[in-house]
């Protein structure tokens, strides 16, 4: 019974392995070719598999690209959720997050950004590109409970990673946190 138990978890850990390299695969291909160039075959190719394989674990085209947005925003919850917990000036830490779009982090921004546009088109994808949001509007109500002030910072944090991702602003923390920190302005005594 035992050696069935472990081949029974044997075959499920390399049936996870294998879907975390299809959606690292579809993660290099957003990023090298944009979202449009995601098929099951890209896909497939890239991460060196029949295209068979891909369909098994994702059986829609949809599914493959939830799946890889849901990693990247299971990232960025996990790190926002890490400067909340760590207190201090949780604005830095935002700061410094959007930053690493310029440098470390720019694969999964850009393919998060990519991704997240294209819901506009595909409603699957919508409930989890909204996390991005929702995390920073989390962090945002430490420091104020204006609904207002909430969406400034959550439009301020996109608008600068957009501007970090294009090279239109320098990825300098106390400028970011500067920005940052003026979008809750009024909401500070």
């Amino acid at each position: 019974m035992g050696d069935q138990a472990t081949a029974v978890d044997g075959r499920k850990l390399k049936g996870q392995r294998r879907r975390a390299e299809i959606i690292d695969a579809t993660l290099r291909v957003v990023c090298r070719d944009g979202a449009a160039g995601v098929t099951h075959r890209t896909v497939a190719r890239e991460a060196g598999v029949p295209a068979s394989l891909t369909t098994y674990y994702f059986a829609t085209l949809d599914d493959l690209l939830v799946a890889a947005l849901s990693t990247v925003a299971e990232d960025y919850t996990r790190r926002i959720r890490d400067i909340i917990d760590a207190g201090g000036d949780t604005l830095r830490g935002l700061a410094e997050l959007i930053a690493e779009s310029a440098g470390p982090g720019r694969e999964r921004a850009l393919a998060e950004r990519e991704l997240s546009t294209l819901a506009a088109r595909r409603p699957a994808l919508r409930p989890v590109a909204r996390r991005w949001r929702e995390n920073v509007a989390e962090l945002a109500r430490d420091y104020t409970s204006e609904a207002d002030a909430v969406e400034a910072l959550v439009a301020a944090s996109d608008g600068l990673c957009a501007a970090v991702l294009l090279g239109g602003i320098r990825p300098d923390v106390d400028h970011i946190r500067a920005v940052l920190a003026r979008a809750l302005a009024k909401a500070r005594p």
